[in-house]
């Protein structure tokens, strides 16, 4: 309620949604889909990282993704779009039960909603092959420092944090993160997505 009242206060658009220890879904606007910017590339990563599920990550794959997830490069992520299609992109999609999720060729422009993105964070390490976790894990745990905005520079203590921002002019101004806080075997999803604000 507390973060309700604050995000009705807020300028532009504001939406939320949070998936508690519970595995209960609760939120603000939680349905109300935006271009997706950076935060795309979470998908992009588990995209490719499905794709190469039968074998390990070619000498290109890791200098691919982590800049895509550590830094947020745009040209890695275009790099990633083309190499895995539109098909593995969308099935990944369906397999993590993304309602309002919309394909768009020019990738931050796809369309998303909190609700699909925490859903998506909360069961990320089930979307990711075994053997690739561990590297899932390590970028999304090892943003760098000027990209650890917003969540990244308030997790609680004795939580890992995995996380990703997205902004940009090009897609209506917008600022949005998706998080996933691990405690032994507590799990929390957060996904905030904010538009002129």
């Amino acid at each position: 309620k507390e973060a309700k009242r604050y995000a009705e206060r807020r300028a532009g658009e504001v939406a939320f949604a949070v998936i508690d220890p519970r595995g209960r879904l609760r939120g603000f606007h939680r349905r109300q889909a935006a271009p997706a910017a950076s935060v795309f590339k979470v998908v992009l990563l588990v995209a490719h990282l499905r794709k190469r599920d039968d074998a390990g990550l070619s000498r290109r794959g890791p200098a691919l993704l982590a800049p895509m997830i550590r830094r947020s490069d745009n040209v890695a992520a275009s790099t990633v779009r083309d190499l895995v299609g539109r098909r593995r992109i969308e099935r990944l999609a369906r397999a993590a039960h993304m309602r309002d999720f919309r394909y768009h060729p020019v990738w931050g422009q796809s369309l998303t909603s909190p609700r699909d993105q925490a859903r998506f964070m909360y069961r990320l390490m089930s979307h990711v092959p075994g053997r690739h976790r561990p590297y899932a894990r390590y970028l999304l745990s090892h943003v760098v420092p000027e990209q650890r905005w917003g969540i990244g520079r308030v997790k609680p203590r004795g939580w890992r944090l995995f996380f990703k921002g997205g902004w940009g002019s090009g897609t209506g101004l917008v600022d949005h993160q998706v998080a996933l806080l691990k405690r032994k075997r507590r799990r929390v999803a957060i996904a905030v997505f904010t538009e002129l604000n």
